[in-house]
C-alpha cells in the first residue's frame, strides 16, 4: 500500500514539473518583456536594464530555469508584475472566496446526484430514471457559461428573486462591517455571528454554486446508476432480498457500500474539474476570487500571475489524483 502510494506520489511529482517547465518555457517564448511591464510603459533603458537585472533575465536560459523550478518548490511563485506583489500572497487573499464556492457546489452535487442515481438505479426504465438520465445528460452537455448568464437573465431579469452578481449587497457594504476572519464569507458571518450579512450574502451564492454543481450532480447521478445497477443483479443482493430484507435496507446498507468506491473516485476527479470550472463562472458573477483574479491578469497580460494560478490548478489536480489513488487502493478487491 506505502509502495503504491509513493508511486503515485512520484508520477504526481513528475507532472508538476512537467507544467512548471512548459510554464517556463511559455513565458520566455510570448513575443512581450516582462522587463518593460515591470518598469511601466514611461521607462528609461536604464530602468528596464535595472528591471531585468531585478527579474533576474540577464542571466543565462538554465540559470533563470533553475532559479524559477527552486523557487516554486519554496512556494515562491514570483511577483506580479501589474502589482509589483508576491503572487503567493495575492492568492491567499482570493483563494478562500474561490475554495468556499467550490465546497459549497461539490456538497450540494454529493446531496442530490448520489440520491438521484440511486433511485434512477432502483427505478430501471420507469418514468423517474428516465427524467433522471435525461436530467444528467444535459447537466453534463450544457456549457457553463451558458448556464450562469441563463439563471442571471431568468432569476434576476426576469423573477427578481436573485442578485446578479458579487458577494453581497452594495447596501450591505455600506451599513456593516463584512467579517474577514478566514476570507470564506458565510463561514466567517457564522464565527462573527453577523446573520444580517449571513443571509444576504447567501442569496448571492445561490446561482454560482447551483452553476458550478450542475456537472459534478449529471456525472455522479450516472455514475452511481451504473455502478449500482451492476450491484443489484450480484448474488448476494438476490440472497439478501430473499431472506425478506427490506428493499430499502438492501438499496442503501448491501449494494450503495459496494458502489461508493467509483463514485468517490469520480466525485473526486469532478472536484479538481469544478475547482479550474469555477473561474469562468466567477467572471460572469463578478465573484472575488481566483477567476477574477487571472481575468485581470489575463487582460494585462500579467503573465507570473497567470502561471501562478496555473501551477496552483496544477498542484490541486495532483492531491485530488492521489487521493482517489488511494480510495481504489481501500478497496480489497482491487489487487495493487
Amino acid at each position: 500500500m506505502l509502495s503504491y502510494i509513493i508511486r503515485r506520489l512520484s508520477l504526481g511529482i513528475i507532472v508538476l514539473l512537467g507544467v512548471i517547465t512548459i510554464t517556463f518555457t511559455i513565458a520566455r517564448i510570448i513575443p512581450s518583456d516582462p522587463a518593460v511591464k515591470w518598469a511601466g510603459p514611461r521607462a528609461t533603458q536604464e530602468q528596464i536594464q535595472k528591471a531585468r537585472e531585478q527579474l533576474g533575465l540577464d542571466k543565462p536560459l538554465i540559470v533563470q530555469f533553475w532559479k524559477y523550478l527552486t523557487n516554486c518548490m519554496k512556494g515562491d511563485l514570483g511577483y506580479s508584475l501589474r502589482t509589483h506583489q508576491p503572487i503567493k500572497e495575492e492568492l491567499k487573499t482570493f483563494i478562500p472566496a474561490t475554495l468556499e464556492l467550490v465546497i459549497i457546489a461539490f456538497i450540494f452535487a454529493t446531496i442530490v446526484g448520489i440520491p438521484l442515481g440511486i433511485y434512477s438505479a432502483k427505478m430501471k426504465d420507469q418514468l423517474l430514471d428516465h427524467l433522471s438520465r435525461l436530467f444528467s445528460i444535459g447537466a453534463v452537455s450544457l456549457p457553463t457559461f451558458w448556464v450562469g448568464l441563463f439563471l442571471q437573465l431568468i432569476f434576476y431579469n426576469q423573477l427578481e428573486l436573485l442578485p446578479l452578481g458579487g458577494q453581497v449587497s452594495t447596501e450591505i457594504k455600506i451599513m456593516y462591517e463584512i467579517p474577514k476572519v478566514t476570507g470564506m464569507l458565510l463561514f466567517d458571518c457564522i464565527l462573527t455571528s453577523n446573520w444580517i450579512v449571513f443571509f444576504d450574502a447567501l442569496k448571492h451564492y445561490i446561482l454560482p454554486c447551483f452553476t458550478i454543481a450542475l456537472y459534478p450532480i449529471g456525472l455522479v447521478a450516472r455514475m452511481t446508476r451504473s455502478a449500482l445497477l451492476e450491484v443489484l443483479n450480484e448474488d448476494y443482493i438476490i440472497a439478501a432480498k430473499s431472506y425478506g430484507l427490506k428493499d430499502r435496507k438492501v438499496l442503501w446498507i448491501y449494494a450503495l457500500k459496494n458502489t461508493l468506491g467509483s463514485t468517490a473516485i469520480v466525485l473526486t476527479l469532478s472536484l479538481g474539474y469544478t475547482l479550474v470550472d469555477t473561474f469562468l463562472v466567477e467572471a460572469i458573477f463578478s465573484w472575488p476570487g481566483l477567476g477574477s483574479y487571472v481575468t485581470t491578469a489575463v487582460t494585462t497580460l500579467d503573465y507570473p500571475a497567470i502561471i501562478g494560478v496555473t501551477i496552483f490548478s496544477t498542484v490541486c489536480y495532483v492531491i485530488l489524483n492521489l487521493v482517489a489513488d488511494i480510495i481504489i487502493a481501500l478497496d480489497p478487491r482491487v489487487r495493487l
